[in-house]
C-alpha cells in the first residue's frame, strides 16, 4: 500500500478530479470538500472522491482557485522542490532566450511554481508573490536565496500587486528593494536599450512578453509608423530602426517621459503624443491621416468573461480605424493580452474589421508571448497574448 501522506488531506469533487487528470493544475473552491483546519498556504495531499491520491498542491483559504497542484506525487521537502524548480527555470531560459539581458525567469504555473513571478532586468531581479503559500516567510526566504545563488544580482526588488494581496487575504506590503540598494539600471532587448526604474511602471516594469514580437514587427515595418498604446516605447523604438518617422501615442505622461528617455538613449527621434487612443484614431481617421505601419497594443480590455462583449467592441473599433488609416501595402501589428479573448475570437474580430474597412488583408504571422513566458498545453490560462501581423493589400 502507498505510504500515507503526513500532509493535510483535501478531497476534490469528481469534476475537480477530472480537471486534474486532464492536465490542468487548478481546482476551484466549488470543487473541494471540507477544508476545516487547513492553514492558509499549506501543502496538501489531494485525493479524488474515492480516496485515490492525485498529488500534492498548495492551498489557499481565500482565493477562488483553492488548489494549485505542485506535483502528481508526494512532496517530501518543499524547500528542495522550490530550489530545484528555480534552477530548472533558469536553465530553460538559457536554452530559449536570446539577444537580451531582460526576461521572465519564473512564470508561475508555466514553471510549475504557482504564485511566483520573477523578472530579470540586467543586474536587478523583480519579484512578485501572488499566493498565500509563496508569501510564507520560509518560502520567501528560500526563493530569495535561490535567486541570489543563481544570479548574484545587484538588487532584488519586490513589486506588490495590492489587489491580489487583498484577494489572498495577505497583510499589506509595499513595493521595495528587499536585497541590495540599486533600484535602476539599463537593460537591452534586441540591441535596443531601455531605462529601468524598479519601483515604477506597470507589471514588474516592462512588457517582456512582447520582446520577440518587437523584433518581428521591426522586420515588417516600413515607411511612416504609428504606435498606439506605446507605453515606454517598446514597439516604437524597434520600428524607428527601419522607419524614417515614428509617432508613439499613450495616455500616460510618466510612461511617455520614460519613452523619451529611451529614445535619447538610442539616439532616435520619435514624436510622442499624450492622448486617448480611441479619440486620436477617430480624429486622425476622420482627417484622412495615413501610415505605412501601425501598431495597436492596448491593455487587457477583458479582465473577466463578463467584460468580453464590451472588450470585443473596443478591439474592433481600434482595428477598424487602424485598417482605414493604412496605406495600400501597409502593415498592421495588432495585439490582445486578454486571456478571455481567444485567438479565434480575436481573428474573427479582425476579419470583420477588415470587411467593414473595405480592406483586403493577408496574414503574415500569428504570434503569442515570448518563449520565456512558457505555455502549458493543458493549462490554457498560461497562453494569454495574441499578436497578428497582417499585410493590407488594398
Amino acid at each position: 500500500m502507498p505510504k500515507k501522506s503526513a500532509l493535510p488531506e483535501l478531497t476534490v469533487s469528481s469534476r475537480g478530479a477530472a480537471r486534474l487528470k486532464n492536465g490542468h493544475v487548478w481546482v476551484y473552491r466549488s470543487d473541494i470538500g471540507r477544508s476545516d483546519g487547513i492553514a492558509p498556504g499549506s501543502l496538501v495531499a489531494v485525493a479524488d472522491p474515492k480516496g485515490k491520491p492525485l498529488g500534492t498542491a498548495l492551498y489557499s483559504t481565500a482565493s477562488q482557485i483553492a488548489v494549485r497542484m505542485l506535483s502528481p506525487g508526494s512532496v517530501e521537502d518543499f524547500t528542495d522542490l522550490l530550489k530545484d524548480r528555480i534552477r530548472r527555470a533558469v536553465a530553460y531560459r538559457e536554452r530559449v532566450v536570446r539577444d537580451t539581458d531582460a526576461y521572465r525567469v519564473v512564470f508561475g504555473e508555466g514553471d510549475f511554481l504557482p504564485g511566483l513571478i520573477v523578472d530579470r532586468y540586467n543586474d536587478i531581479l523583480s519579484l512578485q508573490i501572488l499566493t498565500q503559500a509563496m508569501d510564507a516567510d520560509g518560502v520567501r526566504g528560500t526563493v530569495i536565496s535561490s535567486l541570489q545563488e543563481n544570479f548574484s544580482p545587484a538588487s532584488i526588488v519586490e513589486r506588490v500587486d495590492t489587489r491580489v494581496r487583498e484577494l489572498e487575504q495577505l497583510p499589506p506590503r509595499d513595493s521595495a528593494v528587499i536585497e541590495g540598494t540599486k533600484s535602476s539600471t539599463i537593460f537591452t532587448m534586441n540591441e535596443v536599450r531601455f531605462q529601468y526604474s524598479a519601483l515604477e511602471g506597470q507589471k514588474t516594469g516592462a512588457f517582456l512578453d512582447q520582446r520577440e514580437n518587437y523584433a518581428v514587427a521591426e522586420q515588417y515595418a516600413h515607411g511612416e509608423a504609428l504606435d498606439v498604446f506605446c507605453y515606454q516605447g517598446g514597439f516604437a523604438l524597434h520600428l524607428a530602426r527601419r522607419c524614417p518617422h515614428v509617432t508613439g501615442v499613450d495616455s500616460s505622461r510618466p510612461a511617455l517621459e520614460v519613452a523619451d528617455q529611451n529614445a535619447a538613449l538610442n539616439a532616435r527621434e520619435i514624436d510622442w503624443i499624450e492622448g486617448n487612443a480611441f479619440d486620436l484614431l477617430k480624429d486622425y481617421s476622420a482627417a484622412g491621416r495615413q501610415y505605412d505601419t501601425i501598431v495597436v497594443d492596448p491593455p487587457a480590455f477583458a479582465k473577466s468573461r463578463k467584460n468580453l462583449e464590451t472588450a470585443m467592441r473596443g478591439y474592433k473599433e481600434l482595428n477598424l480605424r487602424a485598417l482605414k488609416m493604412l496605406r495600400a501595402e501597409g502593415t498592421l501589428v495588432t495585439c490582445s493580452c486578454s486571456y478571455h479573448v481567444s485567438q479565434a475570437d480575436f481573428l474573427a474580430m479582425l476579419s470583420q474589421a477588415a470587411i467593414d474597412a473595405h480592406r483586403t488583408v493577408r496574414v503574415l504571422e500569428l504570434r503569442g508571448q515570448a518563449k520565456d513566458h512558457p505555455v502549458l498545453l493543458n493549462v490554457p490560462e498560461t497562453a494569454y497574448l495574441k499578436a497578428a501581423i497582417v499585410y493590407v493589400s488594398g
